[in-house]
């Protein structure tokens, strides 16, 4: 790679790495005055029967005695240095309480990933590669129903038949694998389905070039045409929804969580909203946009070495 590349690629990092900044301070600001439309916590916090000036000592507190734009300033101060805010409910700092319920987010959210990526690329492939024959006919209404139904009505269904019915798996808590499975199920029955259906039209896309043709007239068999062939040509379109799905697994943990009782960050995230904790609301969505944004990032970079045509970067790194 010669100099002139080398300046292209830093210059593409460098934008990449502005946007994804730009976009974090666009969904902190947001989220910021967002939360103080929602009303006022020292009048939630306050015990019952407080009068004005006790709310208004609770208030100066809570550091809510002074100008949004005030606050607004105190707190991006504090983020500069580290200090996502002190929770008004729980009395901890936030970022404490974040790193406490992150463990168990993470497992679940990686688990429903492996399932999505698992069941989803498979079926799409299965699918596509046998079009028309019986494979299709009995994955497809799978997947339809895995698309139609939301989380919640998955997850309830899934308590009903392996928790109720049978008995085989717990329906409620953290306590081990067997506590994993439903959550995890639940989590990826979406994007599974969304990542099968997006699998399914990128291979038959690929079955119809001539690449394709010639490599079976040449007697290339599934396994290898798959594996020399299709993989690298359909990996584009899978992973870009895999990097929306990872937002969608985000969401859709708390659903998830709440219907499980699952002790991660969305369990936390809907007791914040609840308890008008401004700091921890906040904290958890700067975490979250940090992922969907460092995720997105990774993933267009990932592009330069699938697809060097659809990338700056991966110009740059083909002169």
């Amino acid at each position: 790679m010669n100099r002139g590349a080398v300046a292209t690629a830093a210059g593409y990092l460098g934008t990449r790495l502005g946007q994804a900044l730009i976009a974090l301070w666009g969904v902190t600001t947001a989220v910021f005055f967002a939360l103080r439309l929602s009303g006022d916590p020292a009048r939630l916090l306050a015990p019952q029967g407080a009068t004005a000036a006790d709310i208004a000592r609770l208030r100066g507190q809570l550091g809510l005695d002074v100008s949004v734009w005030h606050q607004y300033l105190n707190f991006l101060d504090g983020l500069l240095h580290g200090d996502l805010g002190y929770s008004y409910v729980q009395h901890q700092p936030a970022l404490g309480l974040i790193a406490q319920r992150v463990p168990y987010t993470i497992d679940l959210a990686l688990s429903a990933l492996f399932l999505s990526v698992v069941f989803g690329v498979g079926a799409g492939m299965v699918m596509a590669l046998n079009r028309g024959r019986w494979p299709e006919r009995v994955l497809m209404p799978v997947v339809l129903v895995g698309q139609a139904m939301p989380a919640f009505w998955t997850g309830i269904l899934l308590i009903l038949l392996f928790s109720v019915t049978f008995r085989i798996l717990p329906s409620t808590g953290y306590g081990g694998i067997t506590s994993l499975i439903l959550p995890a199920v639940t989590l990826a029955s979406l994007s599974a389905a969304t990542v099968a259906r997006i699998t399914r039209g990128a291979v038959l896309e690929q079955l119809g070039r001539d690449y394709v043709r010639t490599a079976r007239s040449k007697g290339a068999g599934t396994a290898r045409l798959v594996v020399r062939h299709l993989a690298r040509n359909v990996s584009v379109p899978i992973l870009t929804v895999l990097a929306l799905e990872v937002a969608n697994l985000l969401g859709g943990s708390v659903v998830t969580e709440l219907i499980f009782a699952w002790p991660g960050l969305g369990q936390l995230t809907v007791q914040s909203v609840d308890g008008r904790d401004f700091p921890l609301v906040q904290a958890i969505v700067i975490l979250a946009a940090l992922v969907y944004i460092v995720v997105n990032l990774v993933t267009d970079l990932a592009y330069a070495f699938l697809d060097p045509r659809i990338s700056t970067l991966g110009k740059a790194a083909g002169t």
